[in-house]
């Protein structure tokens, strides 16, 4: 049984359209490769809070952001099986842990033709973490919810390389770990869709800093890219 404070986000969530949450959807009869991703919900010192982890700065493609575990799906596997799967192989969360109250509709990544389903997961029963592999995930983020409502960490981030923008997140111990793109367009746009969004200053601008643009040449936007457009088109 999921906590109180879960049952808008289950009941939002049965409710909510792709198109509430992006532009990008899978074309009818189309061909996309299938993932999932898995919103685990779990309660802290702070209350409610979402589990996310950080790639390693220095992998070469795109280095330090931040992301819900997820993954393609293997063959034969559901998104929730896939979604828990890819938790255990990243973190080590035990999926037997968790209780899956939800999904969202899937959204697509046109240039990599990718259908994501991202999966909302309760955390009944918390058990203890950490970085299975120290060349694919940098750190990995308890982050109370309230904190990511709180204005103060607000932000609208731009791409200096085009000038994109989109709406952003600082979590962190000292809140200087920039959440953005398509994992903090999801996070943003359900909160909208809740109702919890508090009033922000969308002027307040920062850059993506060097780490997160390591090994990345002036080449055609990625499916980041574009989701990072459209999410800066709201």
């Amino acid at each position: 049984m999921i906590p109180e404070w879960l049952v808008p986000v289950r009941d939002g969530a049965a409710r909510i359209s792709a198109d509430e949450l992006t532009k990008f959807t899978p074309p009818p009869g189309g061909n996309a490769r299938l993932g999932a991703v898995l919103m685990l919900f779990g309660e802290g010192a702070q209350g409610g809070e979402l589990l996310l982890t950080e790639r390693a700065h220095d992998m070469r493609s795109h280095p330090g952001q931040v992301s819900f575990p997820g993954g393609s799906l293997d063959p034969g596997e559901t998104p929730v099986q896939a979604a828990l799967r890819e938790a255990q192989e990243e973190v080590g969360v035990d999926p037997s842990s968790v209780e899956v109250f939800g999904q969202l509709p899937e959204l697509w990544l046109p240039p990599s033709n990718f259908a994501v389903t991202p999966i909302l997961g309760w955390w009944r029963e918390p058990g203890a973490v950490s970085v299975v592999s120290r060349a694919e995930v940098h750190a990995i983020h308890h982050v109370p919810i309230d904190e990511l409502l709180d204005p103060e960490h607000r932000i609208t981030v731009r791409h200096p390389r085009g000038g994109y923008q989109s709406p952003g997140f600082l979590i962190g111990p000292d809140h200087d770990v920039i959440l953005w793109g398509f994992t903090g367009g999801i996070i943003a746009r359900l909160f909208d869709f809740l109702g919890w969004t508090r009033p922000w200053d969308e002027s307040r601008l920062r850059d993506l800093p060097a780490y997160m643009l390591q090994d990345r040449p002036r080449r055609a936007p990625t499916d980041d890219d574009l989701l990072d457009i459209e999410e800066g088109r709201r």
